[in-house]
C-alpha cells in the first residue's frame, strides 16, 4: 500500500520523503489556507520535494469550467493530478481530461456506484472518504472492502485512495482489506511509528549498555 500525504506543507512533505513514505501528496483548499503562500507556489514546492503524484483540487463546479481549470492545474507540473468532485459535471470533465492524457482524482466518494462511474470515466484514483461515513454514523472501511472487491471484479485500472483518515486504526485496516493508496496526515504517520512496547525495549538496551560499559 502507497502512502500519500495529506498536507500542503512543504515541511511536513520533506519529513515524510526522509521517513521514505511518502508516495505522493494530497492537497486540497483548506489544507492551502493554512500555508498563507499562492497555490501555484505550494503545488511548484511539491512537486519539487516528491517524485510522485501531486493532487491538486480544482474548484469549479460546471464541467466546462472543471476542464479549463484542470489544464491550468495540469500545466504547473507534469505530477500534477486534479481532484474533482464525484458530481455530474465532474464525470463530464474526468472523461474529457482523461482523453486528453490528464490525470484525475475522483474526490467526495461516499458510495461504490460513484466510485465505479468515476473509473468508468476513466479517473486515475478515486478517493473515498470513511472518516466523514463515520462521523455520520456509518462504518467507513466498509465503503472501501465494497469498492475494491467491484474494481475486482471488472479488473478496472483505477487505484483505490483512502481518504478522510482520523487514525491509525483507518490505515491498518486499509492495509488489510488490501487498498491501494492511503492518504494520511503527517502526525498519523508519526503516530503509526510509535509503539510503546519499542520505547520500553530502547529504554531497557541502554541500561544494559551502561552496564556492559562499566564492566569494560
Amino acid at each position: 500500500m502507497k502512502f500519500f500525504i495529506d498536507s500542503a506543507s512543504v515541511e511536513e512533505v520533506k519529513n515524510a520523503v526522509r521517513l521514505g513514505v511518502a508516495d505522493g501528496v494530497t492537497t486540497n483548499p483548506t489544507l492551502l489556507a493554512r500555508e498563507n503562500k499562492p497555490a501555484e507556489v505550494i503545488y511548484k514546492e511539491l512537486c519539487k520535494v516528491v517524485k510522485g503524484p501531486v493532487c491538486a483540487e480544482a474548484v469549479s463546479i460546471v464541467a466546462d469550467d472543471i476542464i479549463a481549470e484542470s489544464r491550468k492545474l495540469s500545466a504547473i507540473d507534469e505530477n500534477i493530478v486534479v481532484k474533482i468532485p464525484a458530481t455530474k459535471d465532474g464525470l463530464i470533465a474526468v472523461n474529457q481530461l482523461e482523453s486528453e492524457g490528464i490525470k484525475t482524482n475522483v474526490t467526495l466518494i461516499f458510495s461504490p456506484m460513484q466510485a465505479l462511474l468515476a473509473a468508468r470515466a476513466g479517473a486515475t484514483y478515486v478517493c473515498p472518504f470513511v472518516g466523514r461515513l463515520d462521523d455520520a454514523g456509518h462504518v467507513g472501511m466498509e465503503l472501501i472492502e465494497q469498492i475494491m472487491q467491484i474494481f475486482i471484479n471488472y479488473d478496472l485500472p483505477t487505484q483505490v485512495v483512502v481518504a478522510s483518515v482520523r487514525g491509525t486504526l483507518h490505515v491498518s485496516d486499509a492495509a488489510m482489506i488490501g487498498a491501494h493508496i492511503v492518504t494520511v496526515p503527517y502526525n498519523v504517520i508519526e503516530k503509526l511509528i510509535k509503539h510503546p512496547l519499542t520505547d520500553a525495549g530502547i529504554q531497557t538496551f541502554l541500561k544494559d549498555w551502561q552496564k556492559v560499559k562499566a564492566s569494560s
